[in-house]
């Protein structure tokens, strides 16, 4: 059921802690898939959150949850702007960035590590762990860190808290669309 993936994988960008989640999920047909991002998508499109596939199988999909104009401005920082042109993504409105990255998923290509920054990790740990081969981290969590450590440990904190908050309050019987927090802009 994709509303529990939803919880289990995204509690922090539902909660509006962080810019983007993903995860892998099963499906058992395309349609069924492509109704229920339809549905989802209309569902949390008020509270500013979208979903979208980055890479795709027969019948398992890279469902990539974010919150626009959180994206937006992330992209649009000056240094990750620069970082992400270097890597031949010359338009970097969402939608825009976004294709750009799906083409990067494609078949018998190089993984494309600037996904972090479309997760709202920092640059300085996207452009360490794409330096280092992601080897000789000084912690790990969410993402590996190769910046500040003592900040990055108490964003894991918060993004884990978080996700058993809403783990339980889903299991109380709370839905995605109650646990979703509003774009506050």
């Amino acid at each position: 059921m994709l509303e529990e993936y939803l919880v289990t994988y995204c509690s922090p960008t539902l909660a509006a802690l962080k810019t983007a989640n993903m995860f892998n999920w099963s499906f058992r047909s395309q349609k069924e898939q492509r109704q229920q991002i339809k549905s989802w998508n209309e569902q949390l499109s008020p509270k500013g959150i979208s979903i979208t596939v980055l890479r795709e199988g027969e019948e398992k999909a890279l469902l990539y949850v974010y919150r626009k104009k959180r994206l937006e401005r992330d992209l649009k920082r000056p240094e990750v702007a620069e970082f992400l042109r270097q890597r031949g993504y010359e338009n970097l409105e969402p939608e825009q960035a976004l294709k750009r990255l799906k083409e990067r998923f494609s078949p018998g290509g190089e993984f494309p590590h600037e996904i972090g920054l479309f997760l709202g990790y920092p640059l300085e740990d996207v452009q360490g762990f794409i330096a280092n081969q992601g080897k000789n981290s000084t912690c790990s969590g969410y993402w590996k860190v190769y910046g500040d450590a003592a900040e990055a440990l108490k964003q894991f904190a918060r993004f884990e808290k978080c996700r058993v908050i809403y783990q339980r309050l889903f299991g109380q019987g709370r839905g995605v669309w109650q646990l979703a927090v509003a774009d506050s802009g």
